[in-house]
């Protein structure tokens, strides 16, 4: 993954230090499906994630003790800002911002189109499914970018929306909600990564196969591809929170 336009001028500021625990990417998106009360919109069990919410963690914790590291560094080097010292701690700080989804990056990997099956023109209340069943869920955007994450992604669009720890993908009847805007279906998820890891991964994924089964029962759709170069902006949102209104 290369970042782009990368300015060389990044205030060396240690505020700026904080946000880069969003580099756990995926943990708060993992545990988000809760956010949907619990339910379970085509009446299958609920799939658990717990193996990959504790990666993840362990994934930020890391991060996080690296953090505590450089503030310590900084508080050690804050008389001596033109010291070598000091540029190291700099330099550390800035290969840490594009995996936080601070600055643009670009590179190879895939990008997974889900849409919704067209309605049935005989669809009654005696019928096996309802229009519910017919919709691409929350819990479907999330089995799929869980599963990129779990394959390796080093960074991740929705809808070519940078997504960060704190993004929350929201979906309220048939659109989604992201960051502050409205987005209709099909909807496009891309991650720059190993395009092979996360084929493997979203092959893995139980939310992802239980999306495709229902795709070849009634017609939803699901298409993955692999891509050369994506190319992916900056987070702009706040950091406290990647939806705003």
């Amino acid at each position: 993954m290369d970042t782009i336009s990368r300015s060389s001028d990044y205030p060396r500021a240690w505020r700026f230090l904080a946000p880069v625990v969003l580099a756990g990417c995926g943990v708060l998106l993992i545990t988000s499906a809760k956010a949907a009360d619990g339910d379970d919109l085509r009446g299958s069990d609920v799939i658990a994630f717990s193996d990959l919410v504790r990666a993840e963690e362990q994934r930020v914790q890391e991060l996080q003790a690296r953090i505590d590291d450089l503030n310590s560094d900084i508080t050690d080097l804050t008389g001596g800002q033109g010291s070598s010292e000091s540029a190291e701690v700099d330099r550390h700080t800035e290969e840490l911002m594009p995996a936080a989804g601070l600055t643009p990056v670009q590179g190879p990997g895939l990008t997974v189109t889900l849409d919704d099956a067209p309605l049935p023109n005989n669809l009654g209340e005696d019928s096996e499914f309802n229009t519910e069943d017919y919709l691409v869920h929350q819990q479907d955007l999330e089995g799929v970018i869980n599963a990129l994450w779990a394959g390796g992604a080093e960074a991740m669009t929705v809808m070519d929306q940078r997504i960060v720890s704190t993004s929350t993908v929201q979906c309220e009847g048939p659109v989604l909600l992201l960051n502050g805007r409205t987005f209709y279906p099909p909807y496009t998820i891309s991650a720059i990564g190993d395009a092979d890891a996360m084929r493997d991964a979203l092959d893995a994924a139980p939310a992802v196969r239980e999306y495709r089964a229902w795709a070849d029962r009634i017609g939803l759709t699901y298409r993955v591809g692999g891509e050369d170069n994506i190319t992916m902006p900056a987070f702009t949102g706040s950091v406290q929170g990647g939806q705003t209104s």
